[in-house]
């Protein structure tokens, strides 16, 4: 038995040109592993991004010795997560795209619908050649489905240990508080981190939260993952419920008295983490590997920092932790990539999925990024040199581990065993997004607008620009729009579909 059974302007016009001649590989070769040593490598290009503070160079040595064991000639277009979205949806838009492309999630509107009209390659006829993709959990494949068909390649991840908060242990110790469990707890701790000098410095220059991925505290108040949760059988719009209202008033007074930057609205994915890493946050939501990122950097500043992972919190409908989707972004090979060549690019994924080219990816080459010690690898500083990383490299070639998130390059032994407890922990609270990889026709042409103007609004609330008698009144009007309840209904529609073909 498988685990696949076994597991549940002109700035554009520059950066289109910018992009465009970046990623223009060429067909090559149709090689395949295991090939002739003299066959002529396949050139591939691939658009990823990664999360190390550096991308890796274009001469660098994991990238070298992938080419070598795979027999091809790799274009990889590294992008910062501040850029990702962004230049992704440039290159869908100008339809030259690399031979493997990247997208974020499910709602990217343009890519859904490029696959609908035919553009990338439908891969689910070929997986089953592919052993160790072939082996990634059914459960997170029928996930990316599109009109019950394989286009999507994911980059998979655990179910559990995904991005939560986390908050540092120290900090609770110095001004004398427990490990929080409910909002309430939550709050005291946030309050605390700002007004009592948790780092002892004598200086009042601490947030209690950054306010990265705040729509997480409304989920507690909902017990949902995300927008939409099962209430009786029926998918229900989060948006509508009471727990958003009540979630963004808990925003609300945390923003008036200070426990989240002012600007936290238009800080990026790097000014969050940089918070942690200067030691001016207490909480900041990541993944569970994630706590080291932010640990060592602040550890520079203060030796006794401490990250670490919530296993859950309770809100007034009981306990729950995200449980993730199973995928950090979703591969695409475009159709215009000959049948060949795209089978070469399996090849290379089903390497990289492989425990041999897992460990590349992910740690680099035995004694020069990693050295072994009672069976843990430890990183190099070579490693960092290199960024050789999860971050980077593994942000392509991945195998399902259910523990990736427990453990990150360098991490000492006793914190990487302490998350798989976390981990462990986190199956007993983790609530699912139920909708993922449910297609509506009016919420890929409409939904982004009515997101914008939801999330809009929710930001002014939370800073106090409008009361909150303003979202009651556009959750009436959202409730009155025929364009939304039709939405509703085709949400609704494939649920049930879905529900009914298990």
């Amino acid at each position: 038995m498988t685990l696949r059974s076994l597991v549940p302007s002109s700035v554009a016009v520059m950066m289109l040109t910018s992009i465009l001649s970046a990623c223009s590989g060429t067909s090559g070769s149709q090689g395949a592993s295991g090939t002739a040593k003299d066959e002529k490598p396949t050139e591939i290009s691939i658009f990823t991004e990664f999360s190390t503070p550096e991308p890796p160079g274009a001469d660098n040595p994991v990238t070298k010795e992938f080419e070598k064991r795979t027999n091809t000639k790799l274009n990889i277009m590294w992008t910062s997560p501040n850029a990702w979205e962004e230049k992704q949806n440039v290159l869908l838009a100008s339809g030259d795209m690399p031979d493997l492309m990247k997208i974020k999630d499910m709602k990217q509107v343009q890519a859904i619908n490029l696959i609908k009209q035919g553009a990338f390659w439908d891969l689910g006829p070929y997986l089953k050649d592919y052993k160790n993709l072939y082996a990634y959990p059914q459960e997170i494949m029928d996930l990316v489905k599109v009109n019950g068909k394989q286009y999507i390649l994911p980059s998979v991840r655990p179910l559990q240990g995904g991005s939560f908060f986390n908050i540092r242990k120290d900090w609770l110790d110095n001004v004398g508080l427990p490990m929080p469990q409910t909002m309430d707890d939550f709050y005291n701790a946030l309050k605390a981190f700002t007004e009592k000098d948790p780092d002892k410095n004598g200086k009042n220059d601490t947030y209690g939260y950054n306010g990265k991925d705040w729509g997480k505290v409304l989920d507690i108040f909902n017990k949902s993952n995300g927008k939409w949760k099962d209430v009786n059988g029926k998918l229900v719009d989060t948006d509508m419920e009471p727990g958003t209202r009540d979630g963004l008033l808990y925003l609300n007074k945390m923003f008036k008295e200070k426990i989240i930057p002012e600007d936290f609205a238009v800080m990026k994915t790097t000014d969050y983490e940089n918070m942690a890493k200067a030691g001016k946050v207490g909480v900041q939501p990541d993944t569970t590997e994630g706590v080291f990122r932010a640990t060592e950097g602040a550890q520079k500043l203060d030796p006794k920092a401490d990250f670490v992972a919530m296993t859950y919190l309770e809100g007034p409908n009981g306990k729950m932790v995200h449980t993730s989707s199973g995928f950090a972004g979703l591969y695409l090979i475009p159709k215009k990539v000959p049948e060949a060549k795209m089978k070469k690019i399996l090849a290379l994924m089903d390497y990289g999925a492989s425990e041999e080219g897992f460990e590349l990816a992910c740690y680099g080459l035995k004694d020069i990024h990693f050295t072994v010690v009672d069976g843990f690898k430890t990183t190099t500083e070579q490693a960092v040199k290199d960024s050789v990383s999860q971050s980077s490299f593994g942000k392509i070639f991945e195998k399902y581990d259910p523990y990736l998130w427990a453990y990150r390059v360098g991490m000492p032994k006793a914190m990487f065993e302490r998350n798989k407890k976390i981990v462990d922990d986190r199956a007993n609270y983790g609530i699912s997004d139920v909708s993922i990889g449910l297609m509506s026709d009016t919420d890929l042409k409409m939904g982004p607008d009515f997101k914008k103007k939801m999330d809009d609004m929710k930001i002014k609330v939370i800073m106090g620009k409008e009361p909150i008698e303003s979202w009651d009144a556009l959750v009436k009007s959202m409730k009155a729009d025929a364009n939304y309840t039709k939405m509703v209904e085709e949400f609704n529609q494939a649920y049930q579909t879905r529900k009914n073909s298990k």
